[in-house]
């Protein structure tokens, strides 16, 4: 049986605390890393305002796009 999509595709949240704390590009290494053994591959990462778990507003955060074939 063929598949229609030769890979599947998983969006990630990369998100800092509320209290306005820069990116930390370790942090953000360890989860691209973590990802990779698991056979995803960054395709695409986008800047975009992330609802936070508490109140109403949104902080500044990376919505991370993974590529990886379809088993």
């Amino acid at each position: 049986m063929s598949h229609a999509y030769a890979y599947e595709y998983k969006v990630v949240t990369f998100r800092e605390s509320l209290i306005g704390d820069a990116l930390d590009s370790d942090k953000l290494e360890k989860t691209l890393n973590k990802h990779a053994a698991e056979g995803w591959a960054l395709k695409a990462i986008t800047a975009a305002d992330v609802k936070g778990r508490i109140g109403p507003g949104a902080v500044e955060g990376l919505l991370l796009t993974l590529e990886r074939p379809r088993a």
